[in-house]
């Protein structure tokens, strides 16, 4: 006897891999829906698959048919999308939503919005609860963007119970712009030195895709309206996350520690670079569906590791991952600038 109908938008995407192949273990029924309507090789074969653009006009309200009883959102942004929804609340029993950890702000009102300004990084009283203030609602950024989403699902009541998954910084296979890929590449590339700003002491909370899906799971099975951090069980440092990279590939690296933030050229920046830690409080989640992490990152680290590196091979880092490229630029590897970094600390050593 199976749970009830599973309906999966962004089924192809990192999260939605997961999710999809945890719904089936756990007894649904599962519809995977994305763009191009493909399969993971690992899916079962119960599992349907179909194309579907959910911003054509009125696409997702015919291809759900007479409905489905939980359906899982991995890629609802904005009013638009929350309206589409909460208009279909009649066919949908419940619904899961991913949102992002980076609506929080700090009582000065800084956020993920404000982290390039000057002294603009947020300062959070950690772990950060789902209590703490978030950024207004409305279309202006990312995060404003969420907030108007959560907002305006959540007021659907009962009419549409929707858990609202606040996520952490996501990471293992299929992910379009790993953080690891900083590490993994310097390795690959035979670096023996690399340099962390503000001391390697970062601490961006990770959440791997095989725990958000045991979120999601849980969460399809206790309906509600409600909102949740999700994230891994341990927020390590980017000291920690380097040394975890070089254990897995079996290299040891020589790591200098810049002090401060890391300069205009780039030296010492990464992916998980920040002045304040961003640490999630998981107790509500643990409270309220019975959330336990199936994986933690250093466990789940060599299976990342070997997917980057499968990417990278035979190709240069910009076209296997140009999301890093828009994101940070090509400065995350300039080992030019590095190199005299290093020249002028040695000296002063």
């Amino acid at each position: 006897m199976t749970k009830g109908n599973a309906w999966v938008l962004g089924a192809t995407g990192q999260i939605g891999r997961a999710a999809v192949q945890a719904l089936v273990e756990d007894g649904w029924e599962v519809t995977a829906a994305s763009r191009g309507g493909g399969r993971d090789a690992r899916w079962d074969d119960a599992v349907r698959t179909t194309a579907l653009d959910r911003d054509e006009d009125g696409a997702l309200a015919a291809a759900l048919g007479d409905g489905c009883d939980v359906l899982v959102d991995m890629v609802a942004y904005g009013a638009g999308h929350a309206r589409q929804l909460t208009g279909l609340a009649g066919r949908i029993g419940s619904a899961v939503v991913i949102s992002s950890g980076a609506v929080y702000e700090d009582d000065r009102g800084r956020s993920f919005d404000t982290q390039d300004e000057p002294d603009g990084f947020p300062r959070y009283p950690v772990p950060i609860p789902e209590t703490r203030r978030t950024v207004p609602a409305g279309d202006a950024t990312y995060g404003t963007r969420k907030v108007q989403l959560e907002q305006d699902l959540l007021a659907a009541g009962d009419a549409l119970p929707v858990t609202l998954l606040r996520a952490g910084a996501i990471h293992g296979p299929y992910c379009r712009s790993p953080r690891e890929l900083y590490f993994v590449k310097r390795l690959l590339d035979g670096r023996e030195r690399r340099v962390l700003s503000y001391g390697g002491t970062s601490r961006f909370h990770p959440v791997h895709s095989a725990n958000l899906a045991e979120l999601i799971r849980l969460a399809a099975g206790r309906p509600g309206s409600r909102v949740l951090n999700a994230g891994d069980p341990q927020a390590p440092t980017v000291a920690e996350i380097g040394a975890a990279v070089d254990a897995v590939l079996g290299r040891s690296t020589e790591t200098a520690l810049m002090a401060g933030a890391p300069g205009e050229d780039g030296v010492g920046e990464t992916p998980w670079s920040c002045p304040h830690p961003v640490v999630y409080d998981m107790t509500a989640a643990e409270r309220e569906l019975g959330y336990r992490p199936v994986t933690g990152y250093a466990q789940s680290l060599p299976e990342t590791v070997e997917w980057i590196a499968a990417q990278l091979a035979g190709r240069d880092w910009t076209e296997a991952y140009p999301a890093m490229l828009r994101s940070y630029g090509r400065k995350l590897f300039d080992y030019a600038a590095e190199d005299a970094w290093l020249e002028a600390y040695d000296r002063q050593a």
